[in-house]
């Protein structure tokens, strides 16, 4: 089988996974294949999680997840599957949004093959979505953090209590350090006079 063959036989398989025939039409139940006609505030609706409401999901969790025992889930898990049921409903939305022709009958058939081919797809989905938010987050806390520390560090060398208090520990400093460079030099200077004799002695 040449390779060409391989990648096509795989998109068949992606794409039939990712759409349904449904009177001679084909509808796509990947929400991501409709991207080109989204706006920006659908486009951040679809990929943020949160944009449903708590009560909302709670109601359909058992439509797409009957299998689970919501009551042991850890919490982790709970909020992945929580979020993957928003993927649902927001995609059966835009789903009906451009296909408005669609019967009830017909977007039943869409769910129940939604249900069993996007439902890993969606949970890596909002896995990653949650991911790049944390790490988001994580990099606005140290931006904050850092900037925090900046201003109290320049609000408190500004102070005149400061200021009088670092003033002598400054100047204690650089005395200090002038007096180990001048010993230094004067150092280098005594060897310099000593080596002519040094030299005569070995003679």
């Amino acid at each position: 089988m040449t390779a060409a063959l391989q990648q096509d036989l795989q998109l068949q398989r992606r794409l039939n996974q990712d759409s349904i025939q449904l009177a001679g039409k084909t509808i796509y139940i990947n929400p991501f294949l409709y991207w080109r006609r989204f706006d920006s505030n659908t486009d951040r609706w679809l990929r943020e999680p949160g944009q449903l409401g708590e009560d909302q999901i709670k109601l359909n969790r058992t439509r797409f997840y009957p299998e689970v025992d919501w009551i042991n889930l850890e919490e982790e898990e709970e909020v992945i599957k929580n979020a993957s049921v928003e993927m649902f409903l927001k995609s059966l939305e835009l789903i009906s949004t451009f296909h408005p022709e669609l019967n009830a009958g017909q977007l039943l058939e869409v769910e129940r093959k939604m249900a069993v081919t996007k439902k890993r797809s969606f949970e890596r989905w909002v896995e990653k979505s949650f991911r790049r938010r944390w790490d988001q987050e994580s990099r606005e806390r140290k931006r904050f953090a850092r900037e925090r520390f900046c201003r109290s560090l320049k609000e408190w060398l500004s102070h005149e209590m400061t200021q009088q208090a670092v003033m002598p520990l400054v100047a204690v400093v650089f005395l200090a350090g002038f007096t180990g460079w001048s010993i230094g030099v004067s150092n280098v200077n005594s060897s310099t006079f000593l080596m002519p004799t040094e030299q005569n002695s070995f003679k």
